[in-house]
Formats: C-alpha cells, structure tokens, sequence
C-alpha cells in the first residue's frame, strides 16, 4: 500500500488531488452498479477432475454424511457460520421511503460489500416481497439453516421493532436492526469523543433527540444506558410527553423513561438551553432553535442528503457539529459499527447481540481515536482500518463476560 493510499485509510490529511476530490457524475455511478456490486468466488479451485470429485460427487456426499450425524459440523465445513443475511422489505430506504424490495436491492448489495470489505464476512442480500411481519418472522425462520446471522435494513418503523424483537426470539444467531443499532452505536461512539474534546462530562447532558422512529428511539436507549438522565424525543407532532393521547405503544414506552423535566411544546421549547441536539429524522430545525442551545453545544445533524440544519449555520452556535455526510467533518456512519460488531458476535460464537455488546462496540469506536481528539474529529474515518479489528475483540470479549457463547 502506497503512502497516499494508508493515509486515506486512516483518515489522515493528503495534501495532493486524488480522484477522491473529484465529482462524482452520475455516469460514474450507474457503471459501478452494471451486473450487480458482489459476486462468489471458490475457497479453493475446481480445475481437474479430482478437484470436481472432492468439491462435488462424490466426495461432498461424506461431509453431508458428516454434517447429518453431526449436526454442529455445518459450521466447519460451509459458510454458514461466517455468512450474514442482509434482509429488507423496502420499506424505509435511505431517505427514498417505500420504494420495495427490487429498488432496494442496490443498497442491499452495498451493505454485503461493506460486510467483506471491513469484517472479512461472507454475506447475501435477502429481499422480501412483504410487508407482514408474520410472513417476515417465518420466512426467516425457514431460512435458518443457510447463515449465521441476520443483518435487518430498511424496514419501516414501528414495524421494524416488533419484526427484531419476534426474529431474535426466533433465532438463535445474532439478529441486529442496523438502522437502529448502528445509528445508536456510532452516535453513542461520537459523543463520547465530543465529550472528550470539550472535557465535559456526558452524564451530565441535556439531550434533545429529533425523530422518535428507529433510529431516534434507538439511540435514545443505548444515550439512557451510558448515564444520560435528562433525554427529550421529538416526532412530527412535537415533545414526546406521556401528556399525548396521539402516542403509540413504542412512544408511550420512551415517554415513560424520558423528558424528566416535563417540558412540552415543540421544538423551540425542547432546545432551549440544551447541550446536545440529534438530529435522525428529515424534520428541519430553524438557526434561531440552534442558538438558543446552552454554550459549547454539540450538533448532530444526521439527515441525509440534507441535514436538519446546515452544518456552517450550525457551527455558528455549536462547539462541535456532526453529520452523516462525507463532506463535511466528524462523519457519522454506521459503517463504523456494523462489520465488526457482527464480526466479534460471530467470532465469539455469540447467540445474541445485547446492549452490553453495543455499548463495548460504541467504546472500541471512541478508543480508535481517544489520542487523537480535536473538534473536528471526534469519531474515525469511516475507512480507518483500525475500526472493525477493534471494534470485533470488544464485541467479542462482552458476549463471553456475558456467558453468551
């Protein structure tokens, strides 16, 4: 690897134009798509017919033999045990909405090819033309035998909380809503660097959350068990307050563990002398709510394309501001968390991935990066090769102390 090219792994600064810089045209993008983004490729060569006999008949017959007398050999001798199943409905991708399974093909692909890229993990792109979760739930429970571990992605809320909860149940492998967990993991990895660099103490944050759907409600949790008190969720409608009558059974749940305060109103209200705003949703937030946040606020602002401010109007009031784009400083994307938490959870053998597995993942992000803190760095770059390594061995570690290997 060239010098040029480690630096742009590790994050670190090139002072020459690499095509990076460049534009992106859209012709770029469609060829990089044509045939599909994955392919399979062989463990080991068929070129003679020896090699045909052992890879196939009749030599595969003795390992079937094998895997029947001795059902726990299947993680020996196929892919099985280190193969992810991403699987959507197409019901919440990106920010394009229900666009259904055959669009959302594409981004599935993307994340099978990040799987590999980061973690080293074989994985497959599953789309379902449903929306049922009972029809979800079983489809994957028939499909069992053929991975290890289940990456769900793009499935709308509030669905998407009862469709995990039943496949974990389901199943004995790890199951993770990544629009969920990743979001929080990252999100949780990033603050704890922003505390850092402002020497301020997390548990100590008021925190408003904008957008109480997956990834909102998510993040509210994982915020919750690292010790921050004082959370208040925002929806369309306003403050998240068990005052609502308009609240469904997954919002009057975070009402009742939020807003200690009892602030109600909106958004105005909500960000008034606030320390952190998390922004997960496609709502927009006036510069005039930003400014009235207490002094040396944090900024998440993790819409995509657009965020929910500006981050140059943002930075305007904030000490330190985020978002999901590559364009601009302190990128925070999943990426960062997903490989190597499914990773750690198929190298320890793990059944479940649980909070304490998730908060050791959001630990090893921030540890990445704890020397090297600035403003403007508050979480790795999403290329640092450093990322998944890390963040496998705390996975890993937390679901042995947790017994769950």
């Amino acid at each position: 690897m060239t010098s040029t090219e480690d630096n742009a792994r590790t994050g670190e600064s090139i002072d020459e134009p690499t095509t990076a810089d460049l534009p992106i045209t859209d012709e770029e993008i469609f060829l990089a798509h044509v045939g599909g983004k994955l392919s399979v490729e062989l463990s080991s060569p068929i070129n003679t017919q020896r090699d045909l006999s052992i890879a196939y008949t009749p030599g595969v017959a003795q390992v079937s033999r094998a895997i029947d007398a001795d059902v726990d050999l299947v993680n020996k001798y196929t892919w099985t045990d280190r193969l992810v199943a991403v699987v959507s409905d197409g019901t919440a991708v990106l920010g394009l909405g229900d666009i259904g399974p055959r669009a959302s093909l594409p981004v599935m692909e993307g994340k099978s090819a990040l799987f590999r890229s980061f973690a080293g993990l074989n994985s497959i792109p599953i789309v379902l033309d449903t929306t049922d979760p009972d029809e979800i739930v079983e489809t994957l429970i028939r499909l069992r035998p053929s991975f290890g571990a289940v990456n769900l992605e793009d499935i709308s809320a509030p669905r998407c909380f009862e469709i995990e909860q039943r496949v974990i149940e389901a199943l004995d492998c790890p199951v993770m809503h990544d629009d969920q967990h990743g979001t929080a993991i990252v999100v949780l990895a990033a603050l704890k660097g922003a505390v850092a660099a402002l020497q301020r103490d997390i548990t100590s944050l008021r925190v408003v959350v904008s957008g109480a759907g997956a990834a909102g409600v998510a993040c509210a949790n994982i915020l919750i068990a690292a010790g921050i008190k004082d959370i208040v969720m925002l929806d369309s409608k306003g403050i998240v307050s068990f005052h609502r009558e308009d609240l469904n059974e997954f919002k009057q749940e975070l009402a009742e563990r939020t807003n200690p305060r009892a602030v109600s109103g909106g958004p105005a209200e909500a960000l008034k002398d606030a320390d952190v705003f998390l922004g997960v949703s496609a709502g927009k937030i006036p510069e005039e709510y930003i400014a009235t946040m207490a002094p040396d606020s944090i900024v998440f602002a993790l819409s995509n394309p657009d965020p929910e401010i500006h981050p140059e109007v943002a930075a305007k009031y904030a000490a330190i501001v985020a978002t999901g784009r590559s364009d601009f400083p302190n990128q925070i994307n999943n990426v960062l968390a997903f490989p190597g938490v499914f990773k750690g959870a198929l190298d320890a053998g793990a059944r479940r991935i649980t909070e304490r597995m998730k908060l050791a993942a959001a630990e090893a992000i921030f540890s990445v990066v704890a020397d090297e803190l600035s403003t403007d760095k508050i979480v790795p770059s999403p290329l640092d090769e450093r990322v998944a390594p890390a963040v496998a061995a705390a996975v890993a570690a937390a679901a042995h102390a947790e017994g769950l290997v």
